[in-house]
């Protein structure tokens, strides 16, 4: 059965630059971070425990694409390393105070990611 939502959401993902693909990983995480929060006030472990490997595979999808000739690449995947930690220890005990961490430090890195791409992206355009 043909669902035009996920067909867009598809061609989005499709059609996405590699930066954008970046900004909607870290959407994800802070997404399914926000979920798992939810699940463990309702009591749902199963679902927390879902949302936060969800969330685990999403870092460790963006740790395994980091070029590591780069220094940035070093530092971030130290930080990614840290917040993968960090959802295991959340996943291990439901802790919301690890989850509330974790979404903090992904939502940083995607102000600046935005903000990077922003500066990208005035570079490009004004040269034109």
């Amino acid at each position: 059965m043909f669902d035009p939502y996920l067909e867009y959401k598809r061609n989005s993902i499709m059609t996405a630059s590699p930066e954008e693909l970046v900004m909607m990983l870290y959407n994800g995480i802070i997404r399914f971070v926000n979920e798992a929060k939810q699940a463990i006030d309702d009591k749902n472990i199963e679902r927390a425990h879902n949302s936060i490997t969800r969330a685990q595979d999403i870092v460790l999808e963006l740790m395994s694409t980091l070029d590591m000739k780069y220094d940035i690449s070093k530092n971030l995947y130290s930080i990614y390393d840290y917040i993968s930690r960090r959802l295991i220890e959340a996943n291990l005990k439901k802790d919301k105070v690890a989850l509330d961490e974790v979404e903090s430090l992904i939502s940083d890195l995607k102000d600046t990611w935005g903000k990077a791409m922003d500066k990208v992206r005035a570079k490009v355009y004004s040269k034109g």
